[in-house]
């Protein structure tokens, strides 16, 4: 796979008082694609819950280069930018465009999994690294 989009559409809700999408929202829209990827490709909330393993994160950071909107169209991408050998820790990119031009901003976070019983940092099963393995690598991906 050569690149993972997800396209969205600004909502009212998104707005903070000076009619442009809150800043915490581009950390939301950054999780919807991750999520809905993992969703895609097998890791849907029943197997996460079935494992008692679920994503945390460490960082995560956003370089906000130009105003979005309401009427913006959005495409949100997803890479992955780093992770090592067993799956268990990985950063991540993500771009946010806006109506198919606009470099609106830029998301980088590092995250690990976490097994939900013991509150501990865990290695995934094999199914979890197979599913990072298909995202979408940045230029410069660090294994």
């Amino acid at each position: 796979m050569e690149v993972y989009i997800k396209k969205l559409e600004v909502r009212w809700a998104d707005l903070d008082p000076n009619f442009h999408v809150l800043h915490s929202r581009y950390y939301d829209y950054g999780a919807f694609c991750r999520m809905s990827f993992f969703n895609e490709h097998g890791l849907t909330p029943a197997v996460l819950l079935d494992s008692k393993i679920g994503p945390i994160i460490f960082r995560e950071e956003c370089f906000f280069k130009k105003e979005i909107k309401f009427g913006d169209e959005l495409e949100v991408n997803l890479k992955l930018s780093r992770c090592n050998e067993s799956g268990s820790r990985w950063s991540m990119t993500h771009e946010i465009w806006t109506n198919q031009e606009l470099l609106a901003a830029v998301i980088h976070l590092d995250g690990a999994w976490l097994d939900t019983q013991r509150r501990k940092l865990a290695t995934p099963p094999e199914l979890f690294k197979n599913v990072l393995n298909q995202i979408p690598k940045t230029e410069n991906f660090i294994q």
